[in-house]
């Protein structure tokens, strides 16, 4: 019939324009790459709390401290026998089993007493191989002064040393180690989350249009204005009356929210190693760039001459030094404007030059102002 072969069509436009749109949508649509807020920002006071000891390590095969060098090993020794009724004052030790350690591991947030933690053992003096040792109880002190934590346990080494009478060969770090599980917890730092009125969100790279964005991401999902930026690294955020008292449940519903990041466009550069990183914003104005090196080469080949036998002549030598000078010069690129990272190190490469020379010619073109970053030198 008539009237459904019109239908038929006209539903057929519409699904192909339909499809149309959809594409364009998808061709226009602009790739962004977005995180979620937990890797970008952290709860403001859940954190670690860093510990140190100082402790003795026993059990060494003649690697440990000398005692007549180190005196505080010798020190701690006598005092430790002391506290167990071996009086050895005035006795002459020459033991090499024993090294002088500090001890140092971070105290988890919210961690209760009773629970474990992970502790680094580092030599404190001469002693060259801390395998096989045993670290005996070692008290772990806050920032505050107390004890927070008791380390004691068997080392695990990584490193090795090896020697003998005209040789020698070091692998690793023989003189640091780790105890897993090492440290027990005995004090918890109190820390009411749940009873808190507002939480703060602190970014780990502060920007204002990062900071923005997590503000409104919250409050769209909310529904009410509960989050606000206070500057670029903060984001204050209001326990709304269904979560109050339940802060933990309020964290976990926000920091799976997905958010876009901003960052400025900046260029890392450490002259010692020769390492750059730029990145993804880097823009560059319309610029030539041209490199060139200059090699000065001085040789010396110096002439003798010697008397006949039995004369009195004497020996002359005569110098004679060869100089020259090569100027290898690439010719000029040209690097137009607004040019994406991709182009700009294709253009560079495209030059023949190395990092020690790109550090330069980077340095260049920000001092003639045509490129929209900032150079950091490590």
């Amino acid at each position: 019939m008539p009237g459904v072969r019109w239908v038929r069509i006209l539903d057929g436009v519409l699904r192909v324009a339909c499809a149309a749109l959809s594409a364009l949508a998808l061709s226009v649509a602009p790739a962004s790459a977005t995180s979620r807020i937990k890797d970008l920002a952290n709860i403001e006071g859940v954190r670690q709390n860093q510990l140190i000891g100082y402790g003795l390590v026993v059990g060494l095969n003649g690697t440990g401290d000398t005692l007549n060098n180190i005196p505080f090993t010798k020190q701690s020794l006598q005092a430790m026998l002391e506290r167990m009724g071996v009086n050895i004052r005035g006795a002459t030790i020459r033991t090499g089993n024993v090294a002088a350690v500090m001890v140092t591991g971070n105290l988890p947030a919210f961690a209760t007493q009773g629970t474990r933690m992970d502790v680094t053992v580092s030599a404190l003096g001469d002693a060259k191989d801390l395998r096989g040792g045993t670290l005996l109880v070692t008290p772990l002190l806050g920032a505050d002064g107390n004890v927070y934590a008791v380390a004691q346990g068997s080392l695990a080494i990584s490193g090795f040393q090896a020697e003998g009478e005209a040789a020698k060969i070091v692998r690793g770090v023989p003189t640091v180690g780790r105890i897993v599980n090492g440290a027990i917890i005995e004090r918890e730092i109190e820390f009411a989350l749940n009873r808190l009125p507002n939480v703060r969100l602190a970014l780990r790279n502060a920007d204002f249009t990062t900071a923005k964005r997590i503000a409104a991401a919250i409050n769209d999902y909310l529904g009410v204005k509960s989050a606000e930026p206070i500057d670029p690294s903060t984001v204050q955020l209001s326990i709304p009356t269904d979560f109050k008292g339940n802060v933990v449940a309020f964290v976990t519903e926000i920091e799976q929210l997905q958010v876009d990041p901003d960052l400025a466009a900046k260029i890392i550069i450490d002259e010692r190693s020769g390492i750059i990183v730029m990145g993804r914003d880097v823009r560059v104005a319309t610029v030539a760039v041209a490199q060139g090196n200059l090699t000065v080469t001085i040789s010396e080949s110096p002439q003798v001459s010697q008397p006949n036998p039995l004369s009195r002549g004497r020996t002359v030598t005569t110098p004679r030094t060869g100089v020259s000078v090569t100027e290898d010069g690439k010719k000029f690129a040209v690097v137009k404007d607004g040019v994406s990272l991709q182009q700009l190190v294709d253009g560079l490469n495209g030059l023949g030059i190395g990092p020690r020379d790109l550090i330069s010619i980077l340095q260049a073109i920000k001092a003639a102002g045509a490129i929209e970053a900032d150079i950091e030198v490590m």
